[in-house]
């Protein structure tokens, strides 16, 4: 299952360079995550200051 980023995002960018398959990129309001890019390795969750990405 992919992971998705929560409207708790406040855009900072850290999880976009925390992908090791660039599966995340910068939205019109927050990021968002590519389903079907991500390997639901949960580096972004990790490093996410906010927990605003769960898995789906």
């Amino acid at each position: 299952m992919a992971y998705v980023i929560s409207d708790a995002c406040i855009s900072c960018g850290a999880c976009e360079s925390a992908c090791p398959t660039e599966a995340i990129s910068a939205g019109e309001t927050q990021y968002v995550i590519d389903a079907d890019t991500c390997i639901s390795c949960g580096s972004c969750a990790e490093i996410c200051p906010q927990e605003a990405i769960s898995e789906e």
